[in-house]
């Protein structure tokens, strides 16, 4: 049952082979509609999360929300789409300008984030989908007040579609997505003649506004108080980037070119553009027309309209049956927003995690990492009682967060291109999402609750599984500096040499080496002196070697360079040779500090650690192995 058990969750798809797979690329203006499906679907419960925390200031907080949009949002991830081509997004940026355990670290963080966003993105879709399901007139009889369950058998069945298999599909995307949009269109112009028909509400509406704030410069100021809790509405950017290898470029691109594919940068900048101008006004009407149609008990907590603004006015101003055709698409909407979060932890963890040895490599298989997002799915919608609106502020911290480090991310490319006022501006962008991120977290610090939970889990597991993976071999393959050092490799190879690792290759330390096996050991065969180099970057879990090799006489000089921990470097490089016997030494140095100088660095004790990866290795292969013997020293 256990082996069963076993293959059946490593029998789904392979996910690290996928994220290297050559992805079939679309129009712009069909790629859109699966950014669509995260960004757009957020219509479903943004208007009616903005009336409870605007009230009648909605229209102004959102109208704000739209330029922080257009002048903050859209110029960053226009940069961030012509650094990250390839689909990895802000967080690679920032990798990639700080590299080393800085770097690293700063990762894991972003990913606690990234995992609040995706994963409240589908706990709130599901809610919200739920929401309209029990509140539709026609279901209503059946579902009645079970909220609650409709939510949880939304996500089981998101994962039961996983487990089975699932690829973003972008034909399914748009005919989910267009649909929907032109019914919140028909939805909004019917309620814009709505407020024509009714001239009494707009100066309503106005008097109530001045009786609450004494001019314009108090609604200002006012409603930039309020917009960080609408700050959900800029979600969907980070997905327009992450979706750039599905997007077609110019005629003849090549694609395997180290040029910067112009042509799929410039549409996917329109992608972005295009999403930004039909969410603003959609937005902007959506929540001028709620704030004058809907009455404040309608959208409180518990009313008719909440978590369903548009829908309420569909079934107001359209009859029962058109909304309940809107309450089918906004749900499918909603349902497929969940589908696209999941498909983007699935992509982003194995992404990042395994390949620095962070992670069990159980994690680049689907089922068991669907397995472990669903059971986070349901614990976090038990926790916030599958509630929109209360989720709302998690899901708004882990979206500004990622916003940040995107801003960030572009400030430091620009500032280390000389591009010194674009960088600037970078800044100030920075500055404004950070005084968003600060104001959601003071005033509704679930969101950092729960990103510090997912950080604090993905910390320990991180550091848990480098240290139990740290006696891989963590070799991935090796290069020749030259075709002599090839060639004298294969004659190291024929000979059966005796291997020495050696701190230096110079004459003084090999003598003193050769002098103290010659009078110990009774030697047989030609030496081999091998000296390791390390990577700049020692927090990198893999690395490919480069070799280089020399004779001084009937000796053998090995430098291995590039390399992320000299003892796995060592023992690779043995079970490559298959040596007569390998010769190591041992330091005399506090071995605690030399297990820390290893974990971290790579270097520390190497005659131990070197014996340690082989017989770890060996225990995984064939008894009638060849095996070198060892015999260890002191230093």
């Amino acid at each position: 049952m256990t082996q069963f058990l076993r293959g059946w969750l490593r029998g789904g798809e392979d996910l690290d082979a996928h994220n290297h797979a050559r992805h079939r690329q679309h129009p712009w203006y069909l790629v859109i509609w699966l950014t669509g499906v995260d960004y757009f679907s957020t219509l479903g419960y943004q208007p009616g999360i903005a009336l409870l925390a605007a009230g009648a200031l909605s229209p102004f907080a959102t109208a704000i929300l739209v330029a922080v949009t257009l002048t903050c949002a859209l110029p960053i991830y226009m940069q961030v789409a012509r650094r990250s081509y390839v689909g990895q997004g802000s967080i690679a940026m920032l990798e990639n300008l700080l590299p080393s355990w800085a770097g690293k670290i700063l990762v894991l963080v972003l990913l606690g984030f990234a995992g609040t966003d995706f994963v409240i993105t589908m706990t709130l879709s599901a809610a919200d989908a739920a929401t309209h399901a029990v509140k539709n007139p026609y279901l209503h009889a059946f579902l009645g007040d079970a909220h609650m369950s409709v939510t949880l058998i939304l996500l089981l069945l998101l994962a039961l579609v996983f487990l089975k298999g699932f690829t973003e599909a972008i034909g399914f995307a748009t005919l989910v997505c267009v649909p929907y949009l032109l019914m919140n269109a028909v939805v909004l112009v019917r309620a814009l003649m709505a407020v024509m028909h009714h001239p009494t509400l707009l100066p309503t509406w106005k008097s109530m506004l001045f009786r609450q704030h004494n001019d314009w410069t108090g609604l200002l100021i006012a409603s930039l108080i309020v917009f960080p809790k609408l700050a959900l509405g800029l979600s969907g950017f980070e997905t327009g980037v992450s979706v750039m290898p599905l997007i077609k470029g110019d005629p003849g691109e090549a694609e395997n070119s180290s040029a910067p594919p112009r042509g799929r940068i410039r549409n996917t900048r329109k992608l972005l553009a295009s999403a930004a101008l039909i969410m603003s006004v959609l937005l902007i009407v959506s929540s001028f027309v709620t704030a004058l149609l809907i009455p404040e008990q309608a959208y409180r907590e518990g009313g008719p309209a909440s978590g369903r603004a548009i829908a309420y006015l569909a079934h107001e101003y359209l009859g029962n049956t058109f909304g309940s055709i809107y309450d089918i698409s906004t749900i499918l909407v909603l349902w497929f927003a969940g589908a696209s979060a999941m498909a983007g932890l699935l992509h982003l963890i194995p992404r990042y995690m395994p390949r620095v040895g962070m992670a069990p490599d159980w994690v680049a298989s689907a089922r068991p990492l669907v397995l472990l997002l669903t059971g986070v799915n349901i614990l976090i919608t038990l926790i916030f009682h599958a509630n929109v609106e209360k989720q709302g502020g998690a899901y708004a911290t882990g979206v500004l967060v990622l916003m940040s480090s995107a801003a960030v991310a572009a400030a430091l490319s620009l500032w280390k291109e000389k591009r010194r006022k674009l960088s600037l501006y970078c800044w100030l962008v920075t500055v404004v999402f950070a005084y968003t991120t600060i104001t959601n977290i003071i005033e509704r610090p679930d969101g950092i609750v729960i990103a510090s939970a997912f950080i604090a889990f993905i910390l320990i597991v991180s550091g848990t599984s480098r240290y139990l993976r740290s006696t891989e071999l963590r070799v991935a393959g090796i290069t020749f500096a030259n075709p002599e050092s090839e060639n004298w490799w294969k004659a190291i190879i024929r000979d059966k040499v005796n291997l020495v690792p050696i701190r230096s290759l110079d004459k003084k330390s090999r003598a003193a080496r050769f002098k103290k096996i010659t009078t110990h050991y009774n030697l047989h065969g030609p030496l081999a002196f091998l000296h390791v180099s390390q990577l700049d970057n020692r927090s990198e879990f893999l690395s490919p070697l480069e070799i280089q090799v020399t004779m001084d006489g009937d000796v053998f000089l090995v430098e291995a360079s590039q390399a992320v921990a000299i003892a796995n470097a060592v023992a690779y490089l043995s079970e490559t040779l298959h040596p007569r016997s390998i010769f190591l030494g041992l330091s005399r140095q506090n071995l605690m500090r030399q297990s820390f100088k290893y974990f971290l660095l790579g270097e520390g004790e190497i005659g131990l650690m070197v014996y340690a990866i082989l017989q770890k290795y060996w225990a995984t292969t064939p008894e009638d192995d060849e095996r070198p013997c060892i015999f260890l020293m002191s230093d």
